[in-house]
């Protein structure tokens, strides 16, 4: 997982959260990478870089900043993973599995689906997520 892209603005943060620095650090580094990374994965960048923070703060920052839909996650081999997306509008990722380069996707023909599946077992207000994870063409067989 090394793919970086050019810097991403840091959002502000919901009302009632604080901006602190170990937040602002976080935001900040998950603006220079263009992959999903993990808590631990998230805070050794930080160390490397100087940043006193603690694993347990890095954690808690990362699990409110996607409450408030400031970044996304997604589970990998069962561990939460992060990352700030370009779009703020509803959008599912392709995944590599191995460099853990990651790309958004939109797809109207899957919320059509999905909107009909709930529609016809009686659900309503359905929402729902989609990853795909594959090999990107970077990465050898």
């Amino acid at each position: 997982m090394s793919k970086t892209t050019a810097s991403l603005p840091a959002r502000p943060p919901q009302p009632g959260q604080r901006r602190t620095r170990q937040r602002a650090a976080i935001s900040d580094l998950l603006g220079q990478v263009d992959d999903f990374r993990t808590a631990q994965q998230i805070y050794d960048l930080l160390r490397e870089k100087g940043e006193a923070v603690g694993l347990t703060t890095v954690y808690r920052t990362l699990q409110a900043m996607a409450d408030a839909r400031e970044i996304d996650v997604i589970r990998q081999d069962g561990e939460a993973a992060f990352r700030r997306c370009h779009s703020a509008d509803h959008h599912h990722h392709l995944v590599c599995r191995r460099c853990g380069h990651a790309v958004e996707i939109f797809a109207p023909a899957m919320e059509l689906w999905a909107e009909k599946i709930a529609e016809d077992h009686g659900f309503r207000e359905a929402d729902h997520e989609l990853e795909i994870f594959g090999l990107c063409g970077d990465c050898p067989d």
